[in-house]
């Protein structure tokens, strides 16, 4: 949905230059791996077709999808790549796959039997990808159960396995024992399909750089600017600015209560600018740090007008939030003026923690009401 800038309370740029920069710094780091992408729930919030554009122009063959729907928008944005669909394989939507040209990551035993059962009808064998769990206790085939795929002549002759996939449970923690006895085990599993192209690396494994590339990496939120790894410096550049624009500027004396709840009492005579965007947008209500006592985990989030600092007042509600922009000259700021939320002095993941959670939640539920808008390189 296209919607109008001049009626948008909410706005996205979204820097297709960056997201080229920090796909080839992966790539770069990847070594001699193929470095995919991860372009599921519509490219982390950026946009499926724009996104796959930019990093296909700029040479990324292979993208990874959660949904059919997500891979059918990729093949019809760029025929020629290839796209690999994590969240299983469903009976009915077989016909959709080899009609579309989607590759399935095979999860289950009966996923591959229902996957058999249709490069039998077909005639030949069909391309897929086979999951293995390392240790997630997520989706995908267990090692015994590896074993037995491998050994049964009429499952694996109709298989074109141009994958063996794994995910990392703990990547994101440098040095955490986890992530060793994964790779262990999924090495014991890459032993039984020798020659076959091997994957475990996400984001957060890639930039560790220990010994996890093998041959495909497929990164996900590092392209998009999240921080990948647990208390280390994000070495990406920001993609996304959300920006959010003023509805309204109140004046208010000290000992006025602000918002729902009258969860914050002013403590000097303020002006409070209310801004056009709330958690319906994808702005959380737990970033406002205002009776929200299960997520007391960090200081509330704070904004910026023309790069000043301005700080929350009260709890954000489902279409608006409130910034104290009192020490902002009167001349300076008015309604229809624009405040950005995140993005170059904001870092997304310092809302994120304010709100209790990881950048990855606030770039992917990013809502429909936003005007957007693309700037930098298509690759």
């Amino acid at each position: 949905m296209t919607v109008n800038p001049d009626l948008a309370g909410g706005r996205l740029t979204i820097d297709l230059g960056a997201i080229v920069s920090n796909w080839r710094l992966l790539a770069d780091r990847a070594g001699a791996a193929e470095c995919a992408a991860v372009v599921k729930a519509n490219a982390y919030g950026c946009g499926i077709e724009p996104v796959v554009t930019a990093l296909s122009n700029a040479g990324c063959e292979t993208f990874f999808v959660a949904a059919p729907q997500e891979g059918i928008r990729v093949k019809q944005t760029m025929p020629d790549v290839r796209c690999f669909v994590l969240n299983g394989l469903f009976t009915s939507a077989v016909p959709i796959y080899l009609a579309k040209g989607l590759t399935p990551i095979l999860d289950s035993l009966p996923e591959i039997e229902t996957w058999v059962e249709a490069a039998k009808e077909q005639g030949n064998p069909l391309p897929c990808a086979v999951h293995m769990d390392s240790g997630m206790t997520r989706l995908g085939l267990t090692l015994k159960e590896l074993e037995s795929v491998v050994s049964n002549p009429g499952i694996i002759t109709n298989l074109d396995v141009q994958l063996l996939m794994t995910h990392y449970a703990c990547a994101d923690d440098i040095g955490h024992a986890q992530t060793e006895q994964q790779r262990e085990v999924f090495l014991s599993g890459a032993a039984l399909l020798p020659g076959v192209p091997r994957s475990a690396a996400n984001s957060a494994a890639i930039l560790q750089q220990k010994d996890h590339e093998f041959e495909l990496v497929r990164p996900g939120v590092a392209i998009y600017g999240g921080e990948a790894l647990n208390d280390t410096p994000n070495p990406m550049q920001q993609v996304v600015k959300l920006e959010g624009r003023i509805v309204q500027i109140r004046t208010a004396k000290a000992g006025d209560a602000v918002g729902y709840g009258g969860a914050e009492v002013l403590s000097r005579d303020s002006r409070v600018a209310y801004i056009s965007v709330g958690y319906a947008d994808g702005y959380h209500r737990g970033a406002s740090q205002k009776g929200v006592a299960m997520r007391q985990v960090a200081p509330p989030a704070q904004a910026a007008f023309n790069r000043t600092i301005i700080n929350g007042v009260g709890r954000i509600s489902m279409d608006l939030c409130a910034f104290d922009v009192t020490d902002i000259p009167e001349t300076e700021i008015a309604a229809g003026d624009w405040i950005e939320l995140f993005g170059d002095v904001i870092h997304v993941d310092d809302v994120a923690k304010a709100s209790g959670t990881i950048g990855y939640e606030l770039l992917t539920g990013l809502g429909n009401r936003y005007s957007r808008i693309y700037v930098g390189s298509d690759g």
